[in-house]
């Protein structure tokens, strides 16, 4: 069923944080929720916060980049969210998870949904709004991507705001050009923007003039609906990582949400490090002057990472994650990785600028 608003357990905790006169509000998503545009939907969102509630002072962490999913914000939510003390957390993947396998979205949105409300935060789930979703939508049908997270806001009892219906809405009803929403099929123009945040701010008013009970603390987490659920992820440092080649590790000067970079340009440097769990992932710098390489797991067969690279990748500065595997025998692991050129269409230099290893345990 087509519902733009869907309002489950109150935001209780955000409603205290109001009172209390200090609230901190996150943002996760990609391109349509980056606050660089400038104009992007959580812009209106928070004016009409700071205008409905003069007396508080917000703090705003938006967390959002475009070209990422929700299996790079696991890996992200402790840097960008969790130590930054946000209250309420507005996530945006279903636009950005919409290609990716359904097994792979569902595992890597429920480990992040679990470790932002293990915290103690409230969350919010928004959905944009992509050309490929259209037949389902004019047909009043419900795109799998967005139907896959609203089971989980049931699960979780969490809101949810169908941004994209509700812009989808207007324009069949004359309130909107087409070409005033989103030229591109995609990103949506300041007008878009803007009818995207009217939906969130409709339901922020209702759910602000409920009268809630004082909150008692954040409840235990029921079982995951996916078993095996990202939910505990670890960073590897970089001093645990033994290299062969010109290897060096330099603060990154192309993005502020990467802290530092192990980087090479040479073909044939090597990495080996140990590590825990039962999956693993590699974060880049990437683009079209970006290395492949290849690796292998407890000496098995050698893989080929062969990324894709899309007309609009840029030289370098898409933060993206690569998942080496996450269904491994639970407990100690070793991996290798080579730079390799990547003889390939798109793949015009060889920078290996690695930004993190995640573990998935």
């Amino acid at each position: 069923m087509q519902t733009v608003i869907r309002h489950r357990k109150p935001l209780s905790i955000f409603k205290e944080k109001l009172q209390s006169g200090n609230v901190t509000l996150g943002f996760l998503g990609g391109s349509i929720t980056d606050a660089a545009p400038g104009h992007n939907w959580p812009e209106a969102v928070v004016a009409w916060l700071v205008d409905a509630y003069a007396d508080v002072r917000f703090k705003v962490e938006n967390a959002g980049i475009g070209a990422t999913g929700s299996d790079l914000a696991v890996f992200r939510a402790k840097r960008d969210i969790l130590d930054r003390g946000c209250d309420l957390v507005f996530v945006e993947y279903a636009v950005n998870d919409y290609f990716e396998p359904n097994s792979k979205r569902a595992r890597s949105r429920e480990g992040l949904i679990r470790r932002l409300l293990s915290e103690g935060i409230e969350v919010v789930l928004v959905y944009t709004y992509l050309q490929e979703m259209y037949e389902d939508m004019a047909a009043g049908r419900v795109p799998d991507s967005i139907a896959e997270f609203e089971r989980i806001a049931e699960h979780y009892g969490i809101g949810s705001v169908w941004m994209g219906l509700h812009a989808f809405d207007e324009v069949r009803r004359g309130f909107m050009k087409w070409e005033e929403w989103l030229p591109d099929g995609l990103h949506p123009t300041l007008r878009g923007s803007l009818s995207y945040a009217q939906s969130v701010i409709r339901y922020l008013e209702k759910e602000l003039s409920i009268e809630v009970s004082k909150s008692s603390g954040s409840s235990p987490l029921p079982a995951p609906l996916e078993p095996l659920a990202w939910e505990t992820v670890e960073r590897l440092s970089f001093d645990e990582v033994q290299g062969s080649g010109p290897w060096t590790i330099r603060r990154s000067s192309n993005s502020c949400w990467i802290d530092q970079l192990l980087t090479t340009s040479a073909v044939g440097a090597k990495l080996e490090f140990a590590f825990t769990g039962r999956g693993l992932a590699m974060a880049f710098d990437f683009g079209k002057t970006s290395s492949e390489f290849r690796y292998r797991v407890d000496g098995g067969e050698w893989q080929l990472s062969g990324r894709d690279r899309p007309n609009w990748c840029p030289d370098r500065g898409w933060y993206r994650l690569f998942l080496i595997a996450d269904e491994l025998p639970d407990g100690p692991h070793r991996c290798e990785v080579e730079v390799v050129h990547g003889n390939r269409e798109g793949c015009t230099g060889t920078r290996f600028d690695l930004a993190f290893i995640g573990e998935i345990r």
